[in-house]
């Protein structure tokens, strides 16, 4: 019971919002793992999809380790302001989501795959919430760029939800994507780079292993 109790403590004494740009700079990782990096006009050939699930850094390392993936960017979206800041964001002074900029190759893996992995990846029925990040600003969103991702994101609702795959209300926004605003370079890659920060060992780790765990069949080799 002990182990428990101090296991919960941990992950509520660290959130995505509380580490500063200084304390992130200062979590070394003993060894990066190398990544394929796209050119801006390399990633103009392939297809975008926005999504927000919670912290940012845990999003990006989910769908950076799903093949036919080729880039993730963190940043804001769902919101009126422009050029949100991480501070305003995080402490919910805009109306602004965390959310994730997925380049993909749609030879490699659709849309609809991506989708799955957006609702697989998180819990949809917590209202304004991901593990121990709260408020709007971590909300759960799938933003559509056109009718036809509209109809794929909604068939897959009532397929989730005609199935009875949860046991309460999926709350999950599906949203006309507008503008998508990238966070500061510190962000990018955030977990790839600090593996020894508190809130990636205690939340972000955790999350991806369990989507791993369901979603072998996804996976790039080198994230098994």
């Amino acid at each position: 019971m002990k182990k428990v109790i101090l296991l919960v403590a941990l992950i509520f004494a660290t959130s995505c919002q509380t580490n500063t740009k200084a304390q992130n700079e200062k979590a070394i990782a003993h060894q990066i793992p190398e990544k394929e990096v796209f050119s801006n006009e390399q990633l103009q050939d392939f297809e975008t999809a926005y999504f927000a699930s919670g912290c940012f850094w845990c999003v990006e390392a989910i769908f950076e380790s799903v093949k036919g993936v080729k880039e993730v960017v963190s940043g804001y979206s769902g919101g009126k302001e422009a050029n949100p800041t991480y501070e305003d964001v995080g402490y919910g002074r805009t109306t602004h989501a965390e959310a994730v900029e997925v380049y993909y190759d749609p030879q490699q893996i659709s849309f609809l795959a991506l989708v799955q992995v957006f609702f697989g990846s998180h819990d949809p029925t917590s209202l304004n919430r991901q593990g121990p990040d709260r408020g709007p600003q971590y909300r759960s969103i799938a933003f559509y760029k056109n009718e036809n991702e509209k109809k794929v994101i909604e068939q897959y609702l009532e397929l989730l939800e005609s199935s009875n795959v949860y046991d309460r209300p999926i709350v999950t926004e599906v949203t006309k994507f507008d503008t998508f605003w990238k966070a500061e370079e510190y962000h990018q890659d955030f977990e790839r780079k600090n593996p020894n920060n508190s809130y990636v060992r205690a939340v972000s780790i955790p999350r991806l292993n369990r989507f791993k765990e369901n979603f072998r069949e996804y996976l790039k080799e080198e994230a098994h």
